[in-house]
């Protein structure tokens, strides 16, 4: 069993927080400087796990900025003169007291990485500073099993996944070092984050100080404990879905692995989940769930009460083999270590016993609708990348409560939609008329001439009637047939987004 963390968590004394802030501010710690610094190629081979190219590239630059960078990008122990020249407002004794670092008889230890993290909202764009625990490249080791993650793949995910909506409260469950919460904490008047390590809150409380983020108030334990009796109108949760066998030697990693045999976790938080929304309150999150004699997406169908509205993306599937490689690989272990094949053969055993064929990774996303209506269930595979997601679900929830008084009087193509015909050599003709999206799901659909018309003449002004009988004219159909042919795919535009009521 892999021991936990040697370091204490952090200690988000405000004062000293502050001062710290200062600091960074003053000598412009944040992304682009520091890719300006050690160029783009060194800044790149970092995102893959190489350090070398960037200690070249500032091997005698004893800057506070290439300082600072070591210190804290790295994780590499630095003089404590020029730790206290770069940190001049905290000092060295400052930076311990925060549980950042330790000192030796002539360096600055790092305990913690402190990271800077762009993003974009719809409030435009901004940068955090990110504290979490020490990676495996800093440490030279396994991950301890109390690892607080900083911000990675899944995070980045999840973020670009939340619906830009205002809310009045919202609920980061699994908060890890708490850039969810952050981020939610731009459009929410107020957030709760939870999680079950006091290791992580810490991070997390650190991080919103950081921050200058005052909205948000963290509470310790397990799932939905902490908020009983409580709703939300939002609910994101990059929960730790990650499926471990439960036995000895392999790790259970606090940050990924929630403790429940299979996806057990999944299951319990989209079951309990909307007890805690208001109505019409969202929950978000991303997961794991396994097919055995029946098919993953209808498994995880079969947890989600019939009245909810629910919206279910598989992003891809995994072999059994391909999943157990995959976050073995991730806590630190690989083929060259003594460890790997007992880890490997845990995996595999577990996945058999349970008759796992194959596990899938996807988006969730719940929503408390208007009683009396058709609930939106959306279960689907969609490989192809994907942008501006947040935007594509929130857009697709109004086109569904839409489409629940009808097809709108008039509609528009959406400006990102652009089309595209394929012809056989010497056939005018068209043998396949495609529709594709530039942006949100990236779909693309197969039309016919009448369908290419009717979207080609959706400007909002003409009403959807007017542009059918048109059609019927110009194709000499009875109105009535192709109406009754139209009708249904018109709607499945409107839902997918490729058409929308004309904004007021």
């Amino acid at each position: 069993m892999t021991a936990v963390s040697d370091a204490l968590p952090p200690v988000p004394d405000p004062a000293l927080v502050s001062a710290l802030a200062a600091d960074l501010d003053a000598v412009d710690f944040r992304s682009e400087p520091l890719r300006q610094l050690w160029g783009e190629e060194a800044d790149d081979a970092l995102g893959r796990g190489m350090r070398e190219p960037l200690l070249r590239a500032i091997a005698r630059d004893v800057g506070a900025l290439a300082t600072l960078g070591r210190l804290f990008m790295l994780g590499m122990p630095q003089p404590s003169a020029l730790v206290a020249e770069a940190l001049p407002r905290l000092g060295v004794d400052g930076l311990v007291a925060l549980g950042l670092a330790r000192l030796t008889d002539a360096d600055a230890v790092p305990t913690a990485l402190l990271r800077p993290q762009s993003f974009v909202d719809a409030d435009g764009i901004g940068e955090w500073w990110i504290a979490s625990d020490l990676d495996e490249l800093a440490l030279g080791t396994e991950l301890p099993a109390d690892h607080v993650l900083g911000v990675g793949g899944a995070s980045r995910t999840l973020a670009e996944l939340i619906m830009p909506a205002p809310v009045s409260r919202a609920l980061d469950l699994g908060t890890g070092c708490g850039i969810q919460a952050l981020l939610v904490s731009r459009h929410a008047g107020e957030v709760v984050a939870t999680d079950v390590s006091e290791r992580a809150l810490a991070f997390a409380a650190l991080n919103a100080r950081l921050n200058g983020v005052s909205n948000i108030t963290f509470r310790q334990g397990s799932m939905f404990e902490p908020v009983q009796g409580e709703a939300f109108d939002l609910i994101v949760s990059n929960p730790p879905f990650v499926i471990t066998p439960r036995v000895d030697g392999v790790t259970a990693y606090e940050y990924r692995d929630g403790g429940l045999i299979g996806d057990a976790l999944v299951e319990q938080f989209v079951r309990e989940a909307p007890e805690h929304l208001t109505p019409g309150g969202v929950a978000q999150l991303l997961g794991n769930w396994e097919s055995q004699t029946t098919a993953g997406l209808s498994r995880l169908d079969s947890w989600i009460a019939p009245d909810l509205d629910a919206w279910v993306i598989e992003r891809e599937e995994l072999t059994p083999l391909g999943y157990a490689e995959l976050w073995i690989r991730d806590g630190g272990t690989t083929p060259r270590d003594a460890a790997f094949d007992r880890m490997l053969e845990a995996w595999l055993d577990d996945f058999t016993a349970r008759g796992v064929t194959a596990i899938g990774f996807g988006y969730v996303l719940l929503r408390r609708g208007v009683a009396g209506r058709e609930p939106l269930r959306r279960f689907e595979k969609i490989s192809q990348p994907l942008s501006g997601t947040g935007r594509a679900l929130r857009d697709g929830l109004a086109a569904h409560d839409v489409l629940a008084d009808g097809i709108p009087r008039t509609l528009v193509t959406a400006s990102d939609v652009t089309e595209a015909r394929h012809y056989m050599p010497g056939n005018d003709d068209p043998s396949v008329i495609e529709l594709r999206q530039g942006g949100g799901f990236g779909r693309t659909v197969a039309v016919d001439s009448a369908l290419a018309g009717f979207v080609g003449a959706c400007d909002g002004e003409l009403t959807v009637s007017q542009i059918v009988s048109a059609l019927a004219d110009l194709f000499e159909v009875p109105l009535a047939d192709l109406w009754a042919d139209l009708e249904p795919r018109i709607r499945d535009l409107v839902r997918d987004g490729f058409l929308a009521p004309p904004v007021p």
